[in-house]
């Protein structure tokens, strides 16, 4: 009686292993026991992603990243406002190192995936460990409706690059508005070949922390899309999907001052062309 019912329990696991097998051959999904979510693998190897809504293929968790950081992925339409939304990396203190928009590569209007892209220039941290965090756009400001995913991440010590951004100080220019207003302030990148286009993203987000500076060019939706540099002519490409970089005379004056000033730091920048033309035109 005994072997009987063996042999019936031992008959009923074989037909469900085999119900299991074929449900996962059915959906496409090799049958396996562990999860590549929770894997134990080498860091960084599984992209991050939070409930489906958003995932992120670079950078990768625990991976080192560099600046200027290019951050990739996918996030369901309803991530985005007007086809962006906020990335930022934070040191491991919670201090704000850079903060930029990611932009929607394709209609964001969808419940579908929508691939994103966004470059951030930051600074050296103080921290050898950080997060980048994206964040869900929350245009209610409704606590219920905020969301985001942090991504560990730890930051490049191959070297330093001491750069200068030029902020401007009212106090200082008799003339108003003018070059005379300029101050250097000297910051440290991580090294890069490209410092040009480094020092003026750098210099699209910070916010100076020397006493009596400020900055004009931190303006809504304004990216630097390349800068090259031929024949000592700086060439850079902005984008300005918000109209930001068109306004009063004095304002716009001080904004284009700080880019060509930041730009001519460099011994190879005897000029600098702005494009579009109409960018930061009074």
């Amino acid at each position: 009686m005994n072997r009987s019912r063996g042999f019936i329990w031992a008959f009923l696991a074989i037909i469900v292993l085999t119900i299991v097998s074929a449900l996962f051959w059915f959906n496409g999904v090799e049958p396996s026991t562990t999860d590549p979510r929770t894997s134990t693998g080498a860091p960084g190897s599984v992209p991050a992603s939070k409930d489906d809504l958003i995932v992120v293929d670079t950078p990768l968790p625990n991976s080192i990243i560099t600046s200027p950081l290019t951050a990739t992925g996918k996030a369901r339409g309803g991530w985005y406002f007007e086809a962006s939304f906020g990335v930022k990396i934070l040191d491991a203190n919670g201090k704000m190192l850079a903060i930029a928009p990611a932009v929607a590569q394709s209609d964001w209007m969808t419940p579908a995936h929508v691939p994103f892209k966004a470059t951030l220039t930051f600074a050296t941290p103080s921290t050898p460990t950080g997060y980048v965090v994206f964040m869900k756009e929350n245009p209610s400001d409704l606590p219920q409706n905020a969301d985001e995913l942090q991504v560990p991440v730890r930051f490049s010590t191959t070297g330093d690059t001491r750069i200068k951004l030029y902020f401007y100080n009212y106090n200082l220019d008799d003339s108003m508005c003018s070059p005379q207003g300029l101050v250097a302030a000297e910051r440290v990148i991580t090294k890069t070949i490209t410092p040009l286009k480094a020092s003026i993203e750098l210099l699209l987000q910070e916010s100076p922390r020397e006493e009596g500076l400020i900055n004009e060019l931190p303006q809504t939706g304004v990216t630097l899309k390349s800068a090259t540099i031929q024949n000592g002519v700086a060439t850079l490409t902005f984008s300005d999907p918000l109209y930001q970089t068109s306004g009063g005379s004095c304002k716009v004056s001080v904004m284009r001052n700080q880019i060509e000033a930041t730009a001519k730091q460099f011994p190879t920048v005897q000029s600098v062309r702005i494009v579009p033309e109409t960018a930061f035109q009074p």
